[in-house]
């Protein structure tokens, strides 16, 4: 079913706790209307071993600050209105270790080497929670992407441009500068962007 056939939009106020410009597109593509909020955590205070566990672990605590930040703010719920919260998180998994965003040029472009030729995947995770019932729920998807070679003066351009330092891994496939170089994805576009369409909307139907 299309999103924009979904019986409970006119009646659920969705927060989106993100401020990547990625999800808000991604959302508003399923037809959804929503405002967003931040949540301000040091993400690398939270390791797990496994990417899978990271990212849920880093959703839930996103959605735990938001939360905390509503209450603060003494938000009032309409006794009509139930308000979902999505959270999520991404990350990329190159040669058996995850990648977060870069942390200086340097090592955006050692990532940006290490993918040419070569492939990486993303694992993202959504985790949804209705304010009004308490429901909460997160699950994770994984996308594998492989590249040709990334010729050095692509990777400099976008070093310089710098978009790449905002993202997971400095990933961007949809980039028009990198999308050439992409030879395969096994997933969607969608999920590597950091917003999986078919797993938000499944998890939204589940929390009403």
């Amino acid at each position: 079913m299309e999103a924009n056939t979904s019986p409970f939009k006119a009646v659920v106020q969705i927060i989106l706790g993100s401020s990547s410009i990625a999800r808000r597109t991604i959302l508003s593509e399923m037809g959804y209307e929503f405002t967003i909020m931040t949540a301000d955590i040091d993400e690398k205070c939270i390791r797990k071993d496994k990417p899978e566990d990271l990212v849920i672990a880093l959703a839930e605590a996103k959605a735990d600050a938001i939360i905390s930040k509503l209450q603060t703010i003494n938000h009032q719920e309409k006794d009509d209105e139930q308000t979902i919260l999505i959270a999520a998180d991404t990350v990329v998994v190159c040669e058996g270790m995850v990648r977060e965003k870069p942390s200086s040029k340097e090592e955006a472009r050692q990532y940006l080497k290490d993918y040419s030729g070569s492939h990486a995947s993303t694992v993202g995770s959504v985790l949804v929670t209705n304010l009004k019932t308490g429901f909460r729920k997160g699950e994770w998807d994984r996308v594998e992407i492989y590249f040709h070679e990334i010729p050095d003066e692509i990777i400099e351009k976008l070093i310089e441009e710098g978009i790449v330092l905002n993202v997971a891994g400095g990933l961007i496939i949809e980039h028009p500068l990198i999308l050439p170089f992409v030879k395969q994805v096994v997933g969607t576009t969608d999920s590597v962007m950091g917003l999986p369409k078919a797993l938000t909307e499944k998890l939204l139907r589940e929390a009403l």
